[in-house]
């Protein structure tokens, strides 16, 4: 295993996501490591039946900028937990990018949390978490949400 100087936190923003962070901050006091948090999202396509339509460069910016403000406020609400941090924000499918960033900066545990989703709903939105698990090369610590 990878010297866990360095983690890679997945977030989506939500009360569980929250709770992995700050697990992973509690984790990374302890180890002496960094935490890189990350936010991948991609960009939203429609399909009709007489084609598609990919959000429009000013939607692109609204989530970006959007997200980078949740980003660092995540942060700057954590930052007395002396833990060092960074944010990245990347656009793209969120299991890729998670993977890229934690490979970027020699991460040595990725984390994640899920809302465990069942049935139709896992169908239709997937998991970040389950891709995640069978996609990274290091190991991935998921956190369950409890709803």
């Amino acid at each position: 295993m990878k010297d866990l100087k360095s983690i890679v936190v997945a977030t989506d923003f939500s009360e569980i996501a929250d709770h992995a962070l700050d697990e992973a901050l509690e984790l990374a006091s302890k180890l002496g490591a960094t935490i890189t948090l990350v936010h991948a999202f991609e960009i939203p396509v429609y399909g009709f039946p007489d084609g598609i339509l990919i959000a429009s460069s000013d939607v692109t910016s609204q989530l970006q900028t959007s997200s980078q403000t949740q980003l660092d406020r995540t942060i700057a609400s954590r930052k007395d937990r002396g833990v060092a941090m960074t944010a990245v924000l990347r656009v793209g499918p969120p299991w890729e990018e998670i993977n890229s960033v934690a490979k970027e900066t020699g991460a040595g545990l990725i984390v994640a949390g899920t809302h465990g989703r069942r049935g139709l709903s896992h169908a239709l939105l997937g998991s970040v978490a389950e891709r995640l698990i069978r996609t990274a090369s290091l190991p991935v610590l998921v956190f369950h949400g409890t709803k």
